[in-house]
């Protein structure tokens, strides 16, 4: 569990009494979004865990496309307590189906009372039946655990045979969904944009392996420089992320997964 200062145990436990309500309102809501410590009762860290904040969720939910008129169906991957989500619902309001899939079953309760008009599953993203049985999506979306999480060690994802937590996420997300909007850690996301007030491709060599074995490029979408002032930091953590985008349309997920046994009983 993480070590909360004094304040962040104060409004933690102040969100959690909120949760306690049968029905809370927009602004206990945020307040819970805003001071529900994810690492206060979870090991958070080893999970790779650490929630969007509200700001740039919101910013995020733009770079997903559509309009509020839109009949859109989104999945969220590694929910947690449901931010991208809820902001995504009030974005588009008129979006037809909401579904999110988180592992943390404390996380899910949680989520329930903050976006209870959307699906919640308790289950691992890493599950290929599971996932699949949900249906067809418009687009998954995710802020992943980054890197080599150790939660997620061993586990193979569709046509993705690395150990990186966010390139495994993206290409689950091909099983469910015509398209991907992902939040990522600049060096993983093939491009450089945030805080560097230019845009130009930076592709690692573990974008490449990625990208190499899916097939699957990741790109940039409206240009949200994650660093400016308004978008909200992380609790307890110094990341620069980007907003990238993946386009599942050319994914030959039957030909390759067939390899990995992804509808063995």
């Amino acid at each position: 569990m993480a070590k909360l200062t004094r304040l962040q145990r104060k409004q933690h436990l102040a969100a959690v009494e909120i949760l306690k309500k049968d029905a809370l309102t927009e602004d206990e809501k945020e307040f819970v979004f805003n001071h529900w410590h994810e690492g206060a009762q979870s090991m958070n860290g080893e999970a790779g865990a650490f929630f969007t904040p509200l700001e740039m969720a919101y910013e995020f939910a733009y770079d997903c496309g559509g309009d509020s008129e839109d009949q859109r169906t989104y999945i969220d991957l590694c929910a947690g307590i449901g931010v991208l989500a809820y902001a995504l619902k009030v974005r588009y309001p008129q979006s037809a189906r909401m579904v999110c899939i988180e592992v943390n079953p404390e996380y899910v309760e949680v989520g329930k009372k903050l976006v209870p008009e959307a699906e919640w599953y308790c289950l691992d993203v890493m599950d290929n039946d599971a996932l699949i049985s949900l249906g067809h999506f418009h687009t998954a979306v995710s802020n992943p655990p980054f890197g080599l999480v150790s939660s997620m060690r061993g586990q193979k994802a569709s046509c993705y045979s690395g150990a990186e937590g966010e390139y495994k996420v993206i290409s689950q997300g091909g099983l469910v969904a015509d398209s991907g909007t992902f939040i990522l850690p600049q060096q993983s996301a093939g491009f450089r944009y945030s805080g560097a007030n230019y845009y130009e491709r930076d592709e690692s060599s573990k974008y490449k392996k990625f990208s190499n074995q899916t097939g699957l490029s990741i790109d940039a979408g409206m240009g949200f420089d994650t660093t400016a002032e308004g978008m909200g930091n992380f609790k307890d953590v110094s990341l620069v992320v980007e907003f990238g985008h993946v386009d599942y349309d050319d994914y030959e997920i039957v030909e390759k997964v067939g390899t990995l046994d992804l509808f063995a009983a």
